[in-house]
């Protein structure tokens, strides 16, 4: 933990979608571990390191907002795709005006977040990573301004903008405790995109992560 990064993030919009909502897009009520990491390989990631989530300070109040949004209602076929990939002579875009479907949208508004995390080292890091070479690295990223992509809450459209901590994480608005019931940790990529789940608490307006998943179980 001697390496760990403490990042404020924040935004107009953010959109954590709920897996149980199928149609419309509903929020949680707070950033999930999983955006959090996602914020962080967009700063920095390299098949030598894994991101771990270990806070989560939520330092705006919680306010929703709804708001209407033009989607896409499929996805180009696979077969083009592979035909593309071939050298085939394919279209690799959808027609607007037939699959542009209208949906309505419960998300947050106004958000700001801590994100504390540290990084571990992974099988595939050779003897050139260690990881006072890819903190040092993270550092100067976050302290430019610099990204592989850009960030963003939940949607392309609700970008991230980022600053370093360098001091002391600031206060959150909230105060005592609120079980958050269960949210999205992350998903198993390697089995079968199985979704993982975690008991969120948030106490004084920070949800432990790493104690949640020891204390609260993962589904």
């Amino acid at each position: 933990m001697g390496y760990g990064i403490r990042l404020k993030v924040w935004g107009d919009y953010a959109c954590f979608t709920r897996p149980e909502m199928k149609t419309e897009r509903v929020s949680y009520d707070v950033m999930t571990p999983s955006a959090a990491r996602g914020i962080l390989e967009a700063i920095h990631w390299k098949p030598a390191i894994r991101w771990k989530i270990d806070r989560i300070h939520v330092l705006n109040p919680v306010k929703f907002d709804n708001i209407r949004r033009n989607e896409r209602a499929g996805k180009i076929p696979a077969g083009k795709v592979k035909s593309a990939l071939r050298g085939g002579d394919v279209a690799l875009f959808q027609d607007s005006s037939q699959d542009a479907v209208q949906r309505a949208s419960l998300v947050l508004r106004d958000v700001c977040y801590g994100i504390e995390a540290h990084f571990e080292l992974t099988d595939q890091a050779g003897p050139e990573d260690t990881v006072e070479k890819h903190y040092n690295i993270v550092l100067r990223r976050i302290r430019k301004g610099q990204c592989f992509s850009h960030p963003y809450f939940g949607c392309r459209e609700f970008p991230v903008r980022f600053e370093l901590v360098e001091e002391e994480m600031p206060a959150s608005c909230y105060t005592g405790e609120k079980d958050l019931g269960f949210m999205l940790y992350d998903i198993d990529f390697a089995d079968e995109m199985k979704a993982i789940f975690y008991r969120a608490v948030m106490v004084d307006g920070i949800i432990d992560v790493q104690r949640c998943l020891a204390f609260g179980g993962v589904s």
